[in-house]
């Protein structure tokens, strides 16, 4: 029996969403092992003089627990 944990970041790029979400994704497969999925569950963006300059997302990540 697998037993999954969920863990909530947040990640952002200058690019856009998708690339934020890969840049996060990414760093977190850094530290954590057996990730199985993602849920994204907020999108935003900062805007500086009516340009977007930052695109941020919140992303649930599921993982198996080991031992």
């Amino acid at each position: 029996m697998a037993v999954a944990r969920v863990t909530r970041i947040t990640a952002s790029s200058t690019v856009g969403w998708q690339e934020a979400v890969h840049e996060g994704l990414q760093r977190a497969t850094k530290t954590i092992r057996g990730i199985t999925g993602l849920e994204i569950v907020n999108q935003k963006a900062k805007v500086v003089e009516g340009e977007i300059s930052e695109y941020r997302v919140t992303i649930d990540l599921t993982f198996i627990l080991e031992g």
